[in-house]
């Protein structure tokens, strides 16, 4: 195998790893997980505060249900996360949490 095939199919493995990495199914895979480590955490009276719904008509959005309690829990369950994730999808939950950083933020002014 030349070095150019090898670079070739490298660089193919690693667009496809970026593609599935944010397919809708992908995403709910990591949320469940996610949602089920931060219940885990989670104090007893907590565990129903923290929920996340996929939109039936738009896949790609996910409604994110957490009381401002949870959120923590939530954070912590994504971190523990992320190096298992494929790199799109660590770009995407990093984002979800900056998002809800600034949710937080915006809360307390």
């Amino acid at each position: 195998m030349t070095l150019t095939n090898h670079l070739m199919k490298r660089f193919a493995k690693d667009v496809i790893n970026l593609q599935e990495g944010l397919h809708p199914e992908n995403l709910a895979f990591w949320y469940a997980k996610i949602i089920q480590e931060a219940k885990d955490m989670a104090p007893p009276w907590l565990v129903d505060k923290i929920n996340v719904k996929q939109d039936d008509i738009l896949p790609m959005k996910f409604n994110l249900d957490l009381s401002k309690r949870a959120v923590r829990y939530f954070m912590m369950a994504v971190d523990n996360n992320l190096v298992s994730m494929p790199n799109s999808t660590k770009m995407y939950f990093l984002k979800v949490e900056e998002t809800l950083s600034g949710e937080m933020d915006k809360s307390l002014v």
